[in-house]
């Protein structure tokens, strides 16, 4: 008998608020249009309480029809001491006009723009996080992106 693999869930587990410093254009490079936005600082609520520590990065790359692929890497350190390195894979897309928009700063609705990651999250102390798939859904604001964390069931 063949069983049917089960339909995964989310169940939400954490909430992200990373802050960020001014945006690094490093122009057309081998590999595309790279940006690099420093990872300032921030918190982290939910399954996994702490701070974002100051020295991560989102490594971007910009595509030919302006869609950014996300390339994010920090850590945060828990409430208990121990630490939480995020690794956020994803893709930010939309209208022109929308991207620029967020380029500029402004405040822009998020259902006005696709804004996705897949989350690897590596802990010494939290191997529950390591057992598990993450999705992250995204807002962007002028110094900050916020996201809520889902763990795929």
């Amino acid at each position: 008998m063949a069983h049917a693999p089960p339909v995964p869930s989310l169940d939400r587990s954490f909430e992200v608020v990373a802050d960020l410093g001014p945006l690094e254009d490093h122009g057309m490079t081998r590999a595309g249009h790279r940006r690099v936005i420093p990872v300032i600082g921030g918190t982290v609520t939910g399954a996994f309480t702490g701070v974002i520590l100051p020295g991560g990065a989102d490594w971007q790359t910009v595509r030919a029809d302006g869609s950014i692929e996300i390339d994010g890497r920090y850590s945060a350190r828990g409430e208990d001491g121990s630490l939480l390195y995020i690794r956020a894979k994803g893709v930010r897309s939309g209208d022109p006009e929308v991207l620029e928009s967020l380029l500029l700063g402004e405040d822009v609705d998020p259902v006005a723009y696709y804004f996705r990651a897949a989350l690897t999250l590596e802990s010494a102390a939290h191997p529950e996080f390591e057992r598990s798939v993450f999705v992250a859904s995204y807002v962007r604001e002028a110094a900050r992106v916020r996201y809520v964390a889902y763990r795929l069931t």
